[in-house]
């Protein structure tokens, strides 16, 4: 398909006449029309397709047509019936009454161009410059940050389903590639354990016997591996994704010992972002929080929160689900900067707000607010001898105990986040005498007590910071960061947030920004027609309690 960039033109006047008629009070999709006009432009997707060719649809209304499907949860086949049938849609897009519109595999088309040159972020910035052009996104005040888990498309799998499913989709990619092939080394019973989905319900409940049948499959497995790399195998075998991904997991989960296949221990298997927890998306990673177990991915919102306009999603950053919360601000503070969205405060929680992150907010000139991480070594815990209790001079690189010893050792180093510290290190033979050694250093061993610090502006700043959190002020202030809530929760009741609709992080993550961008039109919406904003629910038992 090729595309001719065309002007938004004008609304048909019998579509106009026909609209008026039926929606005397407008709608979503009408309102959004006539105040922000057309939200976007063939020519901002023209490099999404090729100069020859068929024509293809508008692709500045099909970007439309994606937000108007996020906001009313449309399926492709309703989004497609919706725009032939509905006179409200028909509007907002400007077609004539008797447009037949297009087939609704269109849609999933221009979503694989917008995830293969990683557009999705263009539909989100559309809505954005449109409001800016309204005066109702205002970026230089306050905003605020918070993430959610989102479950990846797959079904969660346990360990034995896992290695079992793994080995029947390399199984099902090689009967595709090469039936013949596969059907001159298959073992007969690779037809009865793999023809059909694994599941819990099929295998034996004793461990004993679950660990006989993890050996079989992974001496199946192994068998099938070594036949796709022998000299006898076609070459372009081995480039399957499903291929690659089985010896992947092979070598997370089995080892061979002496020649025979073994499981590896749960210990030995490799965790984190290393660790693949399903073959169906191998982008797909398991995370823990508190409570909360999940395989996915994680999504982080960025949304301005002014009283007198609309609070307007800014950016959306999706993860995989073990990138940690507090990497991510130097992410959002670069993309803002790009966009020219930078807010002159930035409200977070306690995962974002570390000393790297204050430094990366204060070097774009944002201040960045969020409650600091406690000290969370045995003094803190046992509220004697932490960090606090000791005397800091940086110009003789000099620490000094309450006791009056000071350190022996100075020195420049780099944290396991690679963010610079200093290490400051008192002797063993000065602690040992001294009475309170148990409180200071539970574990004395060849070294004394160790005082890990911030270079010296980080470490005031911290101290500064954590001094004003302790202000009733500041925590008046900083209950605006509690609206984020409402927004991941309003994405997860009308778009679905939590669940990935597609596999792959690419896919994941278009998903996100089309959710943002359908926020972010329903907020414009009822911002324009002045509905207000949902107050705070309190239970009938807490509203009881007096106010002092």
């Amino acid at each position: 398909m090729s595309m001719q960039p065309m002007g938004p033109g004008k609304i048909p006047a019998e579509t106009v006449r026909v609209a008026r008629a039926a929606f005397p009070k407008g709608s979503l999709a009408i309102t959004v029309r006539d105040e922000l006009g057309p939200l976007f432009g063939d020519e901002e997707f023209a490099d999404l397709f090729p100069t020859r060719g068929r024509p293809a649809w508008s692709p500045g209304r099909l970007a439309l047509v994606l937000v108007l499907q996020f906001v009313e949860g449309l399926t492709d086949r309703q989004a497609a019936e919706a725009v032939r049938a509905r006179i409200d849609f028909k509007y907002a897009l400007g077609l004539d009454l008797e447009d037949p519109g297009f087939d609704y595999s269109v849609l999933s088309e221009f979503r694989d161009r917008l995830v293969q040159a990683d557009a999705g972020r263009r539909v989100l910035d559309g809505i954005l410059v449109a409001a800016r052009d309204k005066g109702l996104l205002k970026t230089v005040g306050r905003a605020r940050t918070d993430s959610t888990h989102v479950l990846c498309a797959a079904r969660e799998l346990s360990w034995l389903e896992m290695v079992t499913e793994t080995l029947r989709a390399a199984l099902n990619a090689l009967a595709q590639a090469a039936p013949e092939w596969l059907g001159g080394i298959a073992e007969p019973d690779w037809f009865r354990h793999y023809s059909v989905p694994a599941s819990e319900f099929g295998y034996p409940k004793s461990r004993a016997k679950r660990e006989e049948t993890a050996l079989r499959v992974g001496r199946d497995g192994t068998r099938l591996l070594q036949a796709v790399w022998s000299v006898e195998a076609p070459e372009e075998l081995r480039t399957l994704q499903q291929v690659e991904t089985l010896r992947h997991i092979w070598v997370q989960c089995f080892q061979q010992v002496e020649g025979e296949v073994m499981n590896r221990a749960p210990k030995d298997r490799p965790r984190g972002a290393m660790r693949l927890v399903t073959p169906y998306d191998t982008e797909a990673r398991g995370s823990i929080k508190q409570d909360l177990h999940w395989n996915g991915y994680k999504v982080h919102f960025t949304e301005t929160c002014e009283p007198d306009a609309p609070n307007l999603i800014t950016n959306i950053v999706t993860t995989m689900a073990t990138v940690p919360d507090d990497r991510m601000t130097t992410v959002i503070h670069a993309a803002l900067a790009g966009r020219s969205m930078l807010p002159a405060e930035h409200w977070v929680d306690t995962g974002y707000a570390n000393a790297g992150a204050m430094a990366d907010a204060r070097a774009h000139g944002v201040a960045l607010h969020g409650p600091l991480k406690s000290v969370t070594n045995a003094q803190a815990r046992a509220g004697t001898y932490g960090q606090d209790a000791f005397t800091v001079d940086w110009d003789s690189k000099r620490v000094t105990c309450p006791n009056g010893i000071t350190n022996t050792g100075w020195r420049e180093d780099r944290s396991q986040q690679g963010l610079p510290v200093v290490r400051a290190q008192f002797s063993a033979r000065d602690c040992r005498p001294c009475p309170v050694v148990r409180d200071c250093v539970p574990n004395l061993s060849a070294k004394g007590r160790a005082i890990t610090l911030r270079p010296q502006q980080a470490h005031r700043e911290l101290q500064q910071a954590r001094a004003l959190q302790q202000t009733d002020e500041w925590k008046e202030r900083y209950k605006v960061r509690a609206g984020i809530e409402g927004t991941i929760s309003q994405g997860v009741h009308s778009c679905d947030l939590r669940r990935s609709r597609y596999r792959g992080l690419a896919k994941t993550s278009l998903q996100h920004q089309l959710t943002g961008a359908a926020i972010n039109l329903a907020r414009i919406n009822a911002h324009i027609i002045q509905t207000p904003r949902a107050r705070t629910r309190v239970s009938h038992f807490a509203a009881l309690l007096p106010i002092k």
